[in-house]
């Protein structure tokens, strides 16, 4: 898988997170980053001698209390299960008793060592500053906490959307399979009545449907040569089931660039098969499937045309519907709106065009 710088930096920055690896770093980087935060304001300049460091570390003990019962009591307890109004008061409570401890301590533990006479301007002070740290300091750690949940919960919905885009095609795949099996069992069953000769013929071939259906089925990819041998297979069945029936199947690409091309397994197939259903002429007419597979740079382009009787039409609207709605809905899970299907009906020619990215 390839990253732009951009993209890895913002995996790595997302990782950093909410990866559990990284939880005491993200803790030391937190706690190293509000010290220096803390020592760039000028509070505990106004002690003498090595007390202003007692202060720094005292407001430093109390504001981080604050900020980890926020972090691991409040907000998993109140703010995430949607008691806004119960954590705001008891966010509140927590900052007053908190900046009362702060203020106690400057009043009666650090009082004496004050420099100068101005007590009550600098108490004051130290007071307002202490609130003007502690509200963005508070938030910040609320709102990272938020992000962390909302990256934990997005990766588990992609992770679960992906296993169900997975499951999805999975059963689209597994519909489109059963329904081409039905009908060449029943072209082996017309067959063994008719013709036992050909019959086995179609047996064999069968086998080998059933073969590429078990080994290339499962996969995510096949080779464009296997699906093509496939397709070549059942419209041979076909010719061996019906006299008047003729097929081509036409490459317009080098064979290097054919054999390194990679699709999804029986992409085409539900095209083919009611092409091979919908050129059937009671009359006795010749009819036909003719197919194109045309590769120009990074797209690939499958064309199906087949003849059609426009005074006669196969009335079999609900297998039909059903394998185009499932190729359809296959190739939107497969390639988003990167894909182009046209379906062109016309009096004596019925075509199919399908355009993907290679």
């Amino acid at each position: 898988m390839n990253f732009s710088p951009w993209k890895f930096k913002e995996t790595l920055v997302m990782d950093f997170l909410i990866e559990s690896r990284y939880k005491t770093r993200r803790h030391l980087l937190f706690l190293i980053f509000f010290f220096f935060l803390l020592y760039s304001a000028r509070f505990w300049h106004s002690y003498s001698g090595v007390y202003q460091y007692y202060v720094l570390f005292f407001v430093y003990a109390i504001l981080i209390a604050m900020v980890y019962i926020n972090i691991y009591i409040l907000v998993p307890r109140f703010f995430f299960k949607t008691q806004y109004v119960t954590y705001l008061v008891v966010l509140v409570l927590m900052g007053v008793i908190g900046l009362n401890i702060i203020g106690y301590g400057f009043k009666c533990i650090f009082a004496d060592f004050r420099i100068g006479n101005t007590h009550r301007a600098n108490e004051k002070g130290g007071i307002y500053e202490g609130v003007l740290m502690c509200i963005p300091i508070i938030l910040t750690t609320t709102t990272v906490k938020l992000l962390q949940k909302w990256i934990s919960d997005n990766k588990r919905i992609n992770e679960l959307s992906n296993l169900t885009l997975n499951m999805e095609l999975n059963e689209l795949r597994n519909q489109i399979n059963p329904h081409f099996l039905f009908n060449m069992l029943n072209n082996v069953k017309a067959l063994i009545r008719t013709d036992p000769d050909k019959a086995s013929v179609v047996i064999v071939k069968l086998s080998e449907f059933l073969r590429y259906q078990l080994y290339e089925n499962s996969e995510e990819k096949t080779l464009l040569t296997s699906e093509i041998d496939f397709l070549s297979n059942f419209l041979n069945l076909e010719k061996i089931r019906r006299e008047n029936f003729n097929f081509d199947i036409h490459t317009e690409a080098d064979k290097r660039t054919i054999n390194g091309i990679f699709v999804p397994p029986n992409l085409f197939t539900t095209f083919v098969e009611n092409a091979v259903k919908h050129s059937v002429d009671i009359s006795g007419k010749e009819s036909y499937v003719r197919i194109l597979i045309k590769v120009e740079g990074k797209e690939l382009s499958f064309t199906c045309i087949n003849s059609r009787n426009p005074d006669y039409s196969v009335s079999d609207k609900k297998n039909s519907g059903l394998g185009l709605a499932n190729i359809k809905r296959r190739l939107e899970l497969l390639y988003n709106d990167e894909f182009e299907l046209n379906i062109i009906s016309e009096n004596k020619e019925f075509s199919v065009i399908l355009k993907i990215a290679v």
